[in-house]
Formats: C-alpha cells, sequence, structure tokens
C-alpha cells in the first residue's frame, strides 16, 4: 500500500459489534441535572423515568426500528435498576401486550409509575440484566436498586438468572466508588462481553459508567478519538461501536470456521512441494519404478 497504513487483521469471533444507550431522563435528572446535591434526595430511590423520558425512549425505538437495527441485535443487556430496565424493554421490546398472549410480557401495565401499557416479550432479543454495568455505586439513593423478586414481578420476561443477591448488597449508604474503580468495572464488564457468543450487543447503562469505562477504554487511541468516545452520553443517546478482543480474552470460536483437511491427507504449501519435486529430479540416486 502506497499510503503507509497496513490494515489490522483479527480473527472474526474476536471482535463484537456494540450499541452503547444511556437511560432516558429518569426524575433525578431534572434537579439533579440543576443541582448535583439533588442526587443525595431519598425521594429519588431507584429512580424511574419521567414521561418526557418515555417520549425519548418512543424515539428511539422509532430509529432502531426504521435504521433496521432491531434486526441485527442478538442481545440486550441492562442495568438493573428501574431507569435503565425502563429504557431497555421500551426501546428493543415487542409491541403492546395482551393477556391472551400465551407468552410472559417485559414489562406489566404501569410498572414503576410508569403509566404505560404492557409490553410483550414477541419477536425481540432477550433482555439479560447484569450488575456489572451499574451507576456509580453508592451514597446516591437514585443509584440504589430494589430487590430481583420485586423487578421480577415487574419485568417477568427479563433475564435476571446471573444476578446472585435479591437484595443490593454493592451500594453503600457511607461509600462512593471511586472513578478508578468504576473505570476497572468497566473494563471486566468489556472482557466479560467476549465470553458471550452474541456478535451484536446493546447495552443500555448510565452516564457515569460509561464516560469512566470509556475513558479508560480509549487511553491507546489518539487524544480526538478519545475524546470522541469519551465524551458524556445525553439521555436516550446511542452510540454504534466495534471493539476487538486483542487480548484473547473469547475462547469460543466463530461458527463459520472450518477445520480443513476433510478428509485428511498429505499437504504441503506449493513452493515447499515444487522445490521437493526439483530436487528429485536433479538427484542422481532418484529411484523410479514403472
Amino acid at each position: 500500500m502506497d499510503n503507509g497504513v497496513c490494515p489490522s487483521l483479527f480473527p472474526l469471533h474476536r471482535s463484537k459489534t456494540i450499541h452503547l444507550v444511556r437511560h432516558a431522563q429518569g426524575i433525578h435528572n431534572v434537579d439533579g441535572d440543576k443541582n448535583y446535591k439533588a442526587f443525595m434526595s431519598p425521594e429519588y430511590f431507584d429512580a424511574h423515568l419521567t414521561q418526557l423520558g418515555w417520549q425519548q425512549v418512543d424515539n428511539l425505538r422509532k430509529h432502531v426500528h426504521s435504521s433496521g437495527l432491531i434486526k441485527n441485535i442478538d442481545l440486550v443487556i441492562t442495568s438493573p435498576l428501574l431507569r435503565t430496565i425502563q429504557t431497555a424493554v421500551g426501546v428493543f421490546g415487542g409491541e403492546a401486550y395482551s393477556d391472551r398472549m400465551d407468552i410472559l410480557p417485559l414489562m406489566v401495565t404501569n410498572a414503576g409509575n410508569s403509566d404505560r401499557s404492557a409490553i410483550s416479550s414477541l419477536d425481540c432479543p432477550p433482555i439479560v440484566a447484569v450488575e456489572l454495568c451499574r451507576e456509580h455505586l453508592g451514597v446516591h439513593p437514585c443509584d440504589k436498586r430494589r430487590s430481583i423478586s420485586e423487578y421480577q414481578s415487574l419485568f417477568p420476561a427479563v433475564d435476571f438468572s446471573l444476578i446472585e443477591s435479591d437484595d443490593d448488597v454493592l451500594w453503600k449508604a457511607d461509600v462512593r466508588e471511586t472513578k478508578d474503580e468504576v473505570a476497572a468495572r468497566g473494563m471486566n464488564f468489556m472482557n466479560w462481553l467476549f465470553t458471550r457468543r452474541e456478535k451484536e450487543i446493546a447495552i443500555v447503562t448510565h452516564s457515569g459508567f460509561l464516560f469512566h469505562t470509556l475513558a479508560a477504554f480509549g487511553n491507546e487511541f489518539h487524544p480526538l478519538v478519545k475524546k470522541e468516545i469519551s465524551s458524556h452520553f445525553a439521555n436516550c443517546e446511542l452510540r454504534s461501536m466495534v471493539i476487538l478482543d486483542r487480548g484473547m480474552v473469547g475462547s469460543h470460536c466463530s461458527s463459520t470456521n472450518f477445520p480443513g483437511k476433510i478428509p485428511s491427507g498429505l499437504d504441503s504449501p506449493s513452493d515447499v512441494a515444487a522445490d521437493g519435486k526439483k530436487q528429485e529430479k536433479e538427484s542422481p540416486n532418484s529411484l523410479h519404478r514403472d
């Protein structure tokens, strides 16, 4: 190549396309964005979406359907907090749910003071809750989750099986995670993604988690690229990225790989085979059989 730029080659199964989504506007954002101290208010415990937030969900839902993105997503991962689960099921879930359906709904009617009809789990990617992508842990009541059993009653078809404790044992009233701890948790989450077989994954999470994770994730990038990927997300913003598993964390092989040599037999590179034949012709001790 004349321009001196060489493409990097990685096995197909060592890359994933991820669609990062910050939750829609929560009730804590209204006052908290004006005054940071408002995040300390107990009334914002596990904050739910505002009506404006649900309008943001509707607009993003239209986008993922009109762009065809919904057809490509193999899995949706959500932080197990009310505002992120509401955003995940609202954007990536099925249509309206009817009691006549023989499947579980993703969300029951008016879940989390949503004033919304039930949402079906039909014809949508699976949605899984994962603790690793939660918001900055500790001190702020809006970042403390409910019990998993309570969420399961509100979101019956969401998969909570990866969460070990029913109660929130990660959030502490008097200890707030450091920025470095959030970033380290984010990197663990990114590494965990490569243990999944799904190729295209949507992740519904939080502003602080996204900012600190992407800032750490982009340390090897050009400063302009790092600035672009780690800038703060707006409510219900979606950004799509491709990530490469340079650390070879993923252990599974691509489903399209084929081992070759079936059936097995002698196999040499063409230049080695040609040299061997040439030497055979030139050797005076070569044996010839009729």
